[in-house]
């Protein structure tokens, strides 16, 4: 570490703060990190570190049907390789359909989830395009539309209460989830539980208070929160930064082949994703290894900034 960078340290914001904060990292092993996986990544570690709090890691690996072969040892190795410590046992959600279906079968009991045998072709005949995507307008809400269907989901019964919530970053939020996206999905006809119900249990399970991710959730939020209030489960708090996007401006994700981030260039991926959260941390030279580069983003992390240099 430069003596120029040790003088930047000690004048470093780093507050003292009780460690009441849990957060996550939640990758999906469809294929290996990218960039937009490690901006997600960089963002609630600092947020967690910042706070003298824990980060914990969850493979979502729900849906076995996309999960490449290799990638999760692929993503631990990427991480460790760019320094990155969690706290805990990695939780596996493959390992916890027994709750998924005890919460889904919970509902069922009390009448708040029902079999739906929509077709995604009937939905778009009945249904109309809202904001968030074809608003569910209830056909089977009352009884399944089609009872000799072998294959059917499970939706969750919605009333029209307006869903508010404050984005730390993106400020005031709201959604009336019934007229603006209908009674939603929590296991689909093919078996696989829904990530709205599985994230909602695993952040309860794992007593997450703070979720940090990207602003492509953000419409997903609200359902979470009314699942929340429905199960009687706390809230955590919300932060959902900008999302990367290629020089199309499409998305950096694995369904559009964002290349993998190699270990060998760490130190230049981690110092572009603190430019991309807008933290401006000092050049590249200043740092002799990794561990420097993270000392400096823990104590300097602002959450203030992200977005204000995009």
């Amino acid at each position: 570490m430069t003596a120029k960078l040790r003088k930047k340290l000690k004048k470093g914001n780093l507050r003292n703060l009780p460690s009441e904060y849990r957060g996550r990292f939640a990758p999906s092993p469809s294929g290996s990190l990218h960039f937009g996986s490690l901006i997600a990544a960089v963002a609630s570690y600092l947020d967690a570190k910042a706070h003298q709090g824990k980060w914990l890691l969850r493979i979502e690996d729900i849906d076995q049907a996309r999960v490449q072969t290799g990638a999760i040892q692929s993503i631990l190795q990427i991480l460790e390789g760019y320094g990155f410590a969690w706290d805990e046992t990695i939780l596996y959600q493959s390992q916890r359909f027994k709750h998924y279906q005890k919460t889904l079968d919970d509902l069922i009991y009390q009448q708040q989830s029902y079999p739906c045998s929509c077709t995604k072709k009937i939905i778009k005949q009945t249904a109309k395009l809202g904001q968030y995507g074809w608003i569910y307008v209830g056909t089977c809400r009352q009884s399944m539309a089609n009872p000799q269907a072998q294959q059917y989901a499970y939706r969750l019964k919605c009333n029209d209460l307006t869903i508010s919530f404050e984005d730390k970053l993106k400020g005031k939020q709201t959604q009336k989830i019934l007229s603006e996206v209908g009674d939603f999905i929590l296991k689909r006809s093919d078996g696989v539980f829904a990530y709205q119900l599985a994230v909602v249990i695993d952040d309860a399970y794992q007593h997450i208070s703070h979720i940090v991710r990207g602003e492509d959730l953000l419409d997903n939020t609200a359902r979470q929160i009314y699942l929340q209030q429905l199960l009687k489960l706390s809230t955590p708090e919300y932060l959902h930064f900008p999302i990367a996007k290629d020089k199309t401006g499409r998305k950096l994700s694995k369904s559009n082949q964002a290349p993998e981030i190699k270990i060998a260039d760490k130190l230049e991926n981690i110092h572009q994703a603190l430019q991309f959260l807008g933290q401006q941390p000092p050049a590249i030279t200043d740092f002799e290894h990794i561990d420097d580069l993270w000392k400096w983003a823990i104590i300097h992390w602002n959450r203030n900034k992200i977005g204000t240099t995009l």
